[in-house]
Order: structure tokens, then sequence, then C-alpha cells
């Protein structure tokens, strides 16, 4: 039976800034959940803070964890996953970083349980999976070469800090990639539709063969988002405009976007992930999966989820490339632009790492 739930608040460091439209941060603040059986197995999980997009810190979602979601937990069996997932998702509205944590730690435990690495659990088997890496806002030509050298063959480039220079920033991306680099734009809701109409024309009209543009205007201005996509002829992805399944289908409705980025700290975990990708494929929007400013342990879920499902497009899952030291033990590693699922039970992870000062 589940005996154990508990929570440690973590922070790490990382080895170059983070900056978009909506924030600049040195560090990763998250929330390592882990669930622990009566048989000596540990299932981790993640819920990370990211204020301006989720709404979710650390101590709200700990608190959350700590005192609804956990006692739920404790004595249930631990092989009885979706029934257990199933108590998680409707134990409280919102809180979806709690609720993708237990999610993610329950899945993981059930796969240690088993023997098996997670991407089995969820009925796959590769144990690599391409990424993109970002480049941030106030990065340009001269990251986009060196992560070119770094062997990454899709650059995500920040823009919407400063629209009146995003084409320029672009186009200098470009130049230093080279021809043969997919490049895609994430404005991260900075933009007005009128704006956006006009910085993706203007992208469009100087040649820069991009892939698509990612949530150009606010998360909630729907029908500001289908106003651009009918104007512009490149891709528009949503991403802050879906958390659940709910948002995913007000965006079909309306003709918002051609494209959907799931992300496990949005919608609430595997479980939720999973039917938003279904959704998606049965309704012709294409999809990746992304990571907010995570550890191993959401990104190891999230690219289990890719390798176990698939996406139309490469997934945004560079989060833990980012951070100088891994708050934890175990894991996922990148080779290059390949993160690298380890062949061991579950999430491969085996605990908080030693030099992480938990706050």
């Amino acid at each position: 039976m589940i005996t154990q739930v508990l929570t440690h608040r973590v922070e790490a460091p990382l080895h170059t800034p983070f900056v978009t439209a909506l924030r600049r941060t040195g560090t990763v603040r998250t929330l390592i959940v882990e669930v622990r059986d009566g048989d000596g197995h540990r299932g981790f999980g993640e819920g990370p803070q990211v204020l301006q997009v989720t709404g979710a810190s650390v101590e709200g979602t700990e608190a959350c964890v700590a005192q609804v979601m956990g006692p739920l937990l404790v004595g249930r069996d631990p092989d009885e996953l979706t029934a257990n997932c199933r108590a998680v998702r409707t134990a409280v509205a919102g809180n979806e970083a709690a609720k993708a944590a237990l999610d993610i730690a329950l899945h993981d435990l059930a796969a240690q349980r088993l023997g098996i690495p997670l991407v089995r659990l969820l009925g796959g088997t590769a144990l690599r999976v391409p990424t993109d890496v970002t480049l941030s806002a106030d990065e340009a030509a001269d990251a986009a070469a060196a992560r070119v050298a770094d062997g990454f063959g899709v650059l995500k480039v920040k823009v919407g800090a400063d629209p009146a220079t995003d084409v320029a920033r672009v186009r200098a991306v470009r130049q230093a990639a080279g021809p043969d680099v997919t490049i895609r734009v994430d404005a991260n809701q900075a933009w007005t539709p009128r704006q956006a109409v006009g910085v993706i024309r203007a992208l469009h009209d100087e040649g820069l063969n991009l892939e698509l543009v990612e949530q150009p205007v606010p998360a909630w201005d729907l029908d500001g988002m289908a106003w651009v996509r009918d104007r512009v002829d490149l891709p528009i992805l949503a991403d802050e405009s879906v958390f659940g399944v709910r948002d995913l289908v007000e965006v079909i409705r309306r003709g918002a976007a051609d494209l959907v980025n799931v992300k496990l700290a949005k919608c609430g975990g595997l479980s939720a992930g999973r039917v938003l990708l279904r959704l998606a494929e049965e309704h012709g929007v294409g999809t990746m999966v992304g990571s907010m400013m995570e550890s191993p342990v959401g990104v190891g879920a999230a690219a289990s989820l890719v390798a176990a499902c698939g996406t139309t497009l490469t997934s945004d899952l560079d989060a833990a490339w980012w951070l100088a030291r891994s708050p934890v033990e175990g894991g996922i590693g990148y080779d290059g632009p390949v993160v690298v699922l380890p062949d061991a039970p579950g999430l491969g992870v085996t605990g908080i790492a030693d030099n992480t000062v938990e706050v």
C-alpha cells in the first residue's frame, strides 16, 4: 500500500539566465513530490513554480499536496493507478501543478513496482526523444550559432520582449543558424492581435522560413488569436491558451490555432496529457509536448509521454538542459539535441541530490 507522500521544495541554478516576454530567471524553483509504498519503492513527480503562467507557487502546491491530496492516497493500493489518478484529479479545483506532481509520482511508482521504464508503462519503447532548444529573449546570433554547433536542429526563439526589434533578432538568428535549421518563434502572449499580424507578416516577407508562431496574443483572447490566424501564412501554436480539455475544445471550436503545446504542469499530469494529445489528433490539430523550467523529473515524464504517444512536431523538452546542476539523482540526460531516457524502472530517479538545498 501507499505509506507516505513527501514533499521537497528545491531550487537549482541555471547555467544561463532564461528570459521571455513574461519573466527572467536564473533558477528553477520547484516542488518534488515523493510517494512511497510498503515495499520500499519511491515514485517521484514535480510541480514547477511558474507564477506568470500557471499561477502556482511552490508553497501553494506543497500545501495542496500535503494537506489535501497526499492524505487521500495513503493506504491505497499503488497498483490501482487509474483510480488513484482520478482521486487526485477530483480532489480539488485547479491546482494543476499539484495534480501533475502526484499524477507523475503515481505513474513512476507503478512503473517501478513493475520494474519497467515509465515509457513502457505508457505503451512505448523508445528511450531517445529529440528536442528543440530555446534562445532567450536576450539572445540572438551568437547563441544560435553555439546551439547549432551543439547539434540542435530546431531553435525556439523567444520574441515579444521588444516588438520593435523582433524581426531583426529573428533575422540575425536565421543568418547565424543557416538555411537548414528549423526556427520557431514564441511571443509568450506579448503582442496585441494587430501587432501580431504586423510582426508575423514582416517575418514571413523576410523569407526567414519559420516553422510556426507560438502564443502570439494573450491567453484569454481566443477570438484575437483566431483573427491573427486568419490573416497570416504561418501556423499558430496555442500554449498558454490551453491548460485542459475545455480550453482545447474552445480553441478547436473557434479555429484559434493550428497546433497545441501540451504541458504536464498546465494540464495536471500524464493522465490529462494523454487525453489532450488524443483529442488534438482526432480533430486535426498538430501537437507537441513542452516543459516549464523543470528538473529531470518533470522533463523525464514529458519525454516519456512523447516517446509513447508521439507528436507531430519536435517537442520542447530542453528545460533540464538549462540546469547548472540537477536537484535529483538519476533521471534523463541529454545527448546533444536528444533527451535520453534511462533504461531503468520508472523515471530512473533515485532521490534528491546530496548537494541540493531544500528551501
